[in-house]
């Protein structure tokens, strides 16, 4: 396990189409419209910041898959983690990786939208939230469970930064009818 102040400096690259819809070294389906990224060593999951060093603009993702195969490259975002950064256009960029281990700054958090027994509407209401949300890009999942011979499927937004992404976020829900969230500080809850 790395220490909670983990901090690591190199080349960032990204990963795209030819890969979407591949599962991942966790067993996600990688999707170029989520905020992830690989890691050669990394516990899975886990959350860093990247910034980029040239411009500063910064992203939050997902550590859920293994790479860089590059060796002078330590970490490959999605599509949608090199938009935010502008690594989408340059290929490479110098960036500055540091663990997340909700530190009071920049918590991170899970929006659950829905606990249904029908997966069906699940994956309904997931593919609504990921259009109505497209233009923030955040990750919607569904996590399936079983307690007492009863299955829910929980429609689940994040990891998402405390502060205002979250409430930019919980606005465009409460527009969405959507008034009664439940704020999570982990997804499998």
């Amino acid at each position: 396990m790395p220490p909670a102040n983990y901090s690591e400096t190199g080349t960032a690259s990204w990963y795209g189409m030819k890969f979407h819809g591949h599962d991942t070294a966790s067993g996600e389906e990688y999707n170029v419209y989520r905020f992830t990224a690989a890691h050669k060593t990394l516990p899975i999951p886990s959350y860093v910041r990247v910034t980029r060093l040239d411009n500063k603009k910064s992203v939050v993702v997902k550590v859920n898959d293994r790479g860089p195969f590059h060796e002078d490259r330590i970490i490959d975002l999605s599509y949608a983690a090199a938009r935010k950064l502008g690594v989408d256009i340059s290929g490479t960029a110098p960036v500055r990786i540091d663990l997340l281990k909700a530190p009071l700054t920049q918590k991170v958090l899970w929006v659950q939208v829905s606990a249904l027994a029908d997966r069906n509407a699940a994956e309904v209401q997931k593919k609504e939230l990921k259009q109505a949300l497209a233009p923030m890009a955040w990750p919607v999942e569904i996590y399936a469970s079983n307690k007492n011979n009863v299955n829910l499927h929980r429609v689940r937004i994040g990891p998402v930064p405390e502060g205002e992404p979250l409430q930019q976020l919980l606005s465009r829900l409460r527009q969405l009818s959507i008034d009664k969230p439940v704020l999570l500080t982990e997804p499998q809850l």
